[in-house]
């Protein structure tokens, strides 16, 4: 399985920024797409992630009614609207095999990172 993560950049606070990514290779039905993030001098923690069928979605709660993720066939896309400092982060995109076990980051695939910055 193969993950190309596009969409990040510089965007002000209180700006919005969408994230995509395109998986390829052997991909399941019952495989969760997602969305890792690591703050400077911080650990990789979970954003959100999406089953791909029947479509279940989870959300760190620090980012609940602000982000979006959803997917089209096996791109998944995150919106984020509302950032604000705190989400500067380098972005990385994951797939794994259970939906439920992607926030604990139990997850089989990375991509590569994209950068978020949010200026203030």
């Amino acid at each position: 399985v193969q993950l190309q993560a596009f969409g990040g950049g510089l965007v002000q606070a209180g700006g919005s920024l969408r994230l995509s990514c395109a998986a390829s290779g052997r991909i399941f039905s019952s495989y969760a797409l997602g969305w890792f993030r690591q703050p400077p001098g911080k650990e990789r923690e979970f954003v959100a992630g999406i089953r791909l069928s029947p479509g279940t979605t989870y959300y760190a709660d620090s980012v609940k009614g602000r982000f979006t993720i959803s997917r089209v066939n096996n791109t998944v896309y995150l919106q984020m609207n509302s950032l604000n400092a705190e989400d500067t982060a380098v972005f990385y995109c994951a797939a794994g095999a259970s939906i439920t076990a992607m926030p604990r980051g139990l997850v089989n695939y990375w991509g590569q990172g994209t950068q978020v910055t949010v200026s203030s």
